[in-house]
């Protein structure tokens, strides 16, 4: 039985989106709920739900463009449990996704200039398989290589609403962390400037990929 939208019951549409939430396997757009009641407009919905939600024990938010219940953060202490501790990120993996955060979209060769050694293959299949980096297409110059992004998946992880919300450049300057890659990635790719015009043209362009995503 499909859901019929009722458009004089909001309070229905509600219950259906909040079921459709609840059952998801994985945080939701707004199209995605939206496909799944007949195209109706979800929106109101979400955000009466996140406003009933505000102050209980689970909350209703977004990240990434996706809504998911989660555990409000004051009430997290009392879900702990013992479990195996979840494999933390080597130091080489997080220097790359750190580089594709901030550059994104990069290709593998301009992750090796800015981190000034060579990245492993494996080290790009652990974040792609943790789903917080994608293949995004083939920088068009010799050899077409494929450049990679982050994923919604990846601002979901760290609570970000957008990539907007890392901290900014200036402030890892200030504090002394981001000078080293910085200086490097300016020295291995040049961008425009009034004495050296069109510096950046050529490692500037990019083409949507195709899904190939062998580098």
């Amino acid at each position: 039985m499909t859901y019929q939208p009722d458009q004089g019951a909001p309070g229905e549409l509600e219950k259906a989106v909040e079921a459709v939430l609840f059952a998801a396997e994985e945080p939701l757009t707004v199209d995605q709920i939206a496909a799944q009641l007949e195209g109706a407009d979800v929106r109101p919905a979400l955000a009466a739900l996140a406003a009933h939600y505000a102050d209980r024990g689970v909350n209703l938010v977004e990240f990434g463009k996706r809504w998911h219940f989660q555990t409000s953060p004051d009430m997290a202490h009392l879900l702990r449990r013992e479990r195996e501790q979840a494999r933390r990120l080597s130091r080489a993996a997080t220097e790359v996704l750190a580089i594709v955060a901030y550059h994104e979209p990069v290709s593998r060769a301009e992750i090796e200039a800015i981190r000034g050694v060579q990245t492993s293959a494996g080290t790009l299949d652990v974040l792609m398989e943790a789903g917080w980096v994608r293949p995004a297409g083939r920088r068009e110059v010799p050899g077409r290589p494929v450049i990679y992004a982050t994923t919604p998946e990846f601002l979901t992880h760290f609570g970000l609403a957008s990539r907007r919300d890392l901290p900014g450049i200036d402030e890892l300057k200030a504090a002394g962390l981001l000078d080293a890659v910085d200086d490097a990635f300016d020295a291995a790719f040049p961008r425009d400037t009034p004495e050296n015009p069109g510096a950046s043209s050529d490692a500037g362009a990019e083409d949507v990929a195709s899904g190939d995503q062998t580098s």
